[in-house]
């Protein structure tokens, strides 16, 4: 048994197909096909059924599977042990972070980041939390930032900062006229929304506490996954739409006018680094962390809020 073919094995569960199992790992299907089945004589079991499309792993396979990963995950901390006690920052680390946060965090720390640590390769995929979670618990990223809490079993949370939900008002609005609001104050069938998959948009919907019912009665229903879009409509046209406070951060002095706070306590979402409780690489990790909240407004890094929105 070799960590190598551990490696295989964990691909083709990964993927469930020879082929891009091998393209991930960098061998042809051939010499990835052999290794696999030389562990199964090895241990005298049958790791995957061959009988299906997709590849599925067997009842034991499942479990082997499961082990290997830990002993990959061993074995690569002994690495980031010695990196560690010789003071060398290198590696990569494959970062997901949700759509409604990536074009108002990225840019604060995502410079100095790469300028500050050469050697550290960052990829970062743009990507809802379902999708961020499901690539977590394979291994296709070692980290992600979104909304939490999760109460996702096996993921560890550790907190960034807190940003306030604001109200975006166009000016044909009633509540334009108001200068702090109470989540009982917005008119649901004036609320522009993001379409579903969107954490931010389920957050949304528990401070409004409405459904998607007979009790929205628009005439238009328009999906987007783009808070700029939401936040166009209101200045051109009508209508209410929440934003996370890092949204608006930059605003011109015209834009800003449309601002609307809610009074103490501000409802807000909590912003995290989720790891699987198993990961490895956390000195980088808590390089990036320490990046990221360097970069935050001072006015982030002192806000609590007892009012944190659940997703």
């Amino acid at each position: 048994m070799t960590l190598t073919q551990l490696e295989y094995i964990i691909a083709l569960d990964t993927f469930r197909h020879f082929g891009k199992a091998a393209e991930k790992c960098f061998v042809t299907q051939p010499s990835l096909s052999m290794q696999v089945q030389k562990l199964e004589e090895e241990l005298n079991v049958k790791i995957f059924s061959r009988n299906s499309i997709p590849v599925e792993p067997t009842e034991v396979g499942l479990l082997i599977i499961e082990q290997a990963k830990k002993i990959l995950a061993e074995s690569a901390y002994i690495r980031e042990l010695i990196h560690d006690h010789k003071k060398i920052i290198t590696g990569s680390i494959k970062l997901g972070i949700i759509p409604t946060l990536a074009p108002y965090l990225l840019p604060l720390f995502l410079h100095t980041f790469i300028k500050k640590y050469p050697d550290v390769k960052l990829s970062v995929s743009e990507l809802t939390t379902d999708k961020i979670l499901k690539r977590l618990r394979n291994g296709t990223l070692d980290a992600g930032i979104m909304a939490t809490p999760l109460h996702e079993q096996g993921m560890m949370e550790e907190v960034l900062f807190q940003e306030e939900f604001v109200a975006y008002v166009s000016k044909k609005e009633t509540l334009f006229r108001k200068k702090y609001l109470l989540p009982a104050d917005i008119d649901v069938n004036k609320l522009w929304l993001l379409e579903e998959g969107h954490c931010l948009r389920s957050q949304v919907i528990n401070l409004c506490a409405l459904q998607k019912s007979a009790a929205m009665e628009k005439h238009f229903d328009y999906e987007t996954g783009s808070i700029e879009t939401l936040k166009r409509f209101v200045e051109l046209h009508h209508g209410i739409t929440l934003l996370p406070e890092l949204a608006t951060l930059g605003m011109p002095a015209s834009r800003k006018q449309l601002l609307r706070y809610f009074k103490s306590p501000a409802p807000v979402r909590e912003i995290s680094m989720v790891t699987q409780k198993s990961f490895i690489k956390r000195n980088l990790v808590a390089l990036l962390k320490s990046e990221i909240v360097a970069a935050l407004p001072a006015t982030f890094r002192k806000k609590t809020s007892p009012l944190i929105l659940d997703i």
